[in-house]
């Protein structure tokens, strides 16, 4: 008697229109069950006939705390799938979310972060990915079936009866419009398709461009894009909510084209036969897939093989992580270029974290330290963030490292032009913690490195950061011919005026200088720089990276800092991928890495810190940041993490003890090394 194979136990999170569909995947599946539904008024006609025999739970809460469902489906409106992915995650719950994955990419990686490291499955759900009549295409291109392919049209696009500001996809709150809704399909298939057509799993655009109409809700009605990718092949997609297109890919290479209609239901929603249509100068071919089993059903038994197997994500060509990341950058250019950014992404309505949470404070991961002058303690690592451009991206970082111990934050006058200090300004606003955090500001930077730049700089940075003091701040380059007393008193106006309320001194200025406006400030009662923010890691920088920049890694600089007791803010503390595997004796291609940090001594430092790395079962850029931070004066790394895994990845820099012996063996490796941490 053979045992019945093991199913895998599904509750749905949202029970609408689509969710309907899935139940029905789920029923016509070979791996799955539907055992529940977490609705918000469970009371709702119409939930038991939809998605017969499931159990309805009063909440989503009460779903996800259900111990005989171990896989959730989530079809709730765009603007949630980020936290409920997030929270099943927690539960230990399986996830296969609906398309979009997240509002943008750093909503997708942050949802992928929380299945990584809970060891669960996450999933998004383009089902015509899993159909057997993707595969087809896919091997049709890659046979060369129509030449080399050159150019990808389709569209996805379908018409309301009219404006109705209530339903979701007008709805700006609710991140309606067509590009979000339907816009991923076309671009997900051209992905695949040059991708194809490269010999690759898929392939990434390298220029995207964008128009649409945006309605009286504001969100797009129809819209247009064009990407361009590696190999010169170009695609056209189209999407709307308000408009009827015609809905054919088309794929066109040089000797013939291919026209899918609708792809996405490849041969029908509960099964038929599918037409691929293959168009040359001698005629057409029609290429037939005949499928009798339900569309949504090859989804859930994806997912369902990859759950059962141990996986974590779509095996391709579903939708695996790094896809599901792509098609969303994709879609992050496509918005950015029609200007869209839905209300709910805005500051005042994004009031707690990705997860739905409250900020949370008291974070211990990362210790804090007093530094000389700062009125409270400030944290070992100091956040650089110049990489984001929406508050709502930003701020997934912003709170992650804050909550885990971080208040130090570094941004300039020039950084983004001028959009890093707006988007921490809004952060400590929104988030109310301005009080708990150290503000480093930086100005006067080349050109512009003048004494009477400063104050006009600071008043538009503050401004920017809804503050009315920095509790750092550099001169963010020197200029030698101006007299350092003019510098020096030019900051201590503000300190006077209460617009610095803490150390100050130079980004990028040399030991002369700074002993110089030391002097300076003693002799005639100024308050005298205090702090510096200079290169310093491991690896010594043997040129400078940009004109003007200082590096403080030498023998020399080292007992300046010691003897001064100098706080050094380092920027580029891990050699800027100098301890990763894009650095080796063997590679030339990075011209930035071999100019700036490529020499026998640093490669000798490399080699120690990987050798300690190993030992220690870390990487070497762990090794490398533990060392900045262990030296024998108050040393702050600047880090910049773009992922919360970065971020994470850098934190295990901080289980890493270094003692002096340990240091004087990687800087110079003479000494016989003992470890005592």
């Amino acid at each position: 008697m053979t045992s019945e194979p093991q199913k895998i136990r599904w509750g749905v999170l949202g029970p609408g229109t689509i969710a309907k569909a899935f139940a029905g995947g789920v029923a016509h599946s070979r791996t799955g069950t539907l055992v529940a539904i977490g609705a918000r008024n469970p009371g709702k006609s119409g939930l038991a006939e939809n998605f017969p025999g499931a159990r309805i739970l009063d909440g989503y809460e009460a779903l996800l705390a259900d111990p005989d469902v171990d896989a959730i489906y989530i079809s709730t409106p765009h603007p949630s799938h980020a936290e409920w992915a997030i929270r099943a995650a927690e539960a230990g719950k399986h996830v296969l979310c609906e398309k979009p994955m997240g509002l943008t990419a750093f909503e997708a990686d942050a949802m992928i972060h929380a299945a990584r490291k809970a060891g669960t499955f996450l999933g998004e759900a383009f089902m015509y990915r899993l159909h057997p009549q993707t595969a087809k295409l896919v091997d049709l291109v890659r046979s060369g079936a129509i030449g080399e392919v050159r150019m990808v049209k389709s569209s996805f696009g379908f018409a309301m009866p009219g404006f109705m500001p209530e339903h979701r996809l007008y709805a700006n709150d609710l991140a309606g419009g067509g590009i979000l809704d339907v816009g991923g399909y076309p671009v997900s298939m051209a992905r695949l398709i040059a991708g194809a057509a490269l010999g690759k799993p898929l392939a990434e655009p390298d220029k995207v461009a964008g128009a649409a109409h945006l309605g009286q809700s504001g969100v797009d009605e129809w819209a247009s894009a064009l990407l361009h990718f590696p190999g010169g092949i170009v695609a056209e997609v189209s999407c709307g909510i308000s408009l009827t297109q015609d809905n054919v890919l088309r794929i066109f290479g040089t000797r013939g084209r291919i026209e899918v209609a609708d792809f996405w239901y490849a041969s029908g929603r509960e099964g038929g036969i599918g037409e691929i249509r293959i168009i040359r100068p001698g005629g057409a071919e029609v290429v037939e897939v005949r499928e009798d089993r339900w569309l949504y059903a090859f989804e859930v038994d994806a997912a369902g093989e990859a759950i059962l197997a141990g996986k974590q994500e779509f095996a391709w060509p579903g939708m695996g992580w790094a896809d599901s990341l792509g098609n969303l950058r994709v879609l992050d250019k496509w918005r950015a270029a029609i200007g869209l950014e839905y209300e709910i992404e805005k500051p005042e309505k994004r009031v707690n974290t990705i997860s739905g949470r409250r900020l949370r404070s008291g974070g211990t991961a990362i210790r804090k330290r007093e530094i000389p002058g700062l009125p409270r303690p400030a944290s070992c690592l100091a956040l650089g963030f110049e990489d984001f451009r929406t508050f709502s991206s930003g701020m997934i970082l912003l709170d992650a490292y804050f909550e885990a111990g971080g208040n130090v934050f570094d941004t300039a006058f020039i950084y983004g032009s001028g959009y890093t200090e707006t988007l921490l300004g809004q952060w400590l606003k929104n988030r109310g913690v301005r009080e708990h955090s150290v503000v480093i500001g930086k100005g006067a930077h080349t050109p512009l490195c003048y004494p009477d730049v400063i104050a006009k700089q600071l008043t538009q940075s503050l401004d920017r950061l809804q503050t009315d003091h920095v509790d750092v701040y550099f001169m963010h380059r020197d200029d030698p011919d101006v007299p350092v007393d003019e510098f020096v008193d030019a900051m201590d106006r503000e300190v006077r005026a209460g617009r610095i309320r803490g150390p100050f001194g130079g980004s990028n200025w040399t030991r002369e200088r700074m002993d110089e406006a030391i002097a300076y400030a003693e002799r005639t009662g100024k308050q005298k720089p205090g702090a510096l923010s200079n290169n310093f890691s491991l690896a010594e920088m043997l040129v400078p990276i940009w004109p003007g920049c200082v590096t403080s890694s030498s023998d020399e600089w080292k007992a300046w800092l010691t003897a001064r007791q100098m706080p050094n803010f380092a920027w580029s503390s891990q050699g800027r991928g100098f301890f990763t595997g894009r650095a080796g004796r063997d590679q030339r291609d990075n011209e930035e890495l071999v100019r700036v940090w490529y020499s026998e001594k640093n490669f000798g430092r490399r080699d120690r810190a990987i050798e300690l790395a190993n030992r220690l079962g870390k990487s070497p850029i762990h090794v490398a940041l533990a060392y900045v931070l262990a030296q024998p004066f108050p040393s702050v790394p600047l880090i910049g993490p773009r992922t919360l895994d970065e971020l994470e990845d850098s934190l295990q820099a901080l289980d890493i003890a270094l003692s002096p012996d340990d240091i004087a063996w990687l800087d110079g490796g003479s000494d016989q090394h003992r470890r005592t941490g």
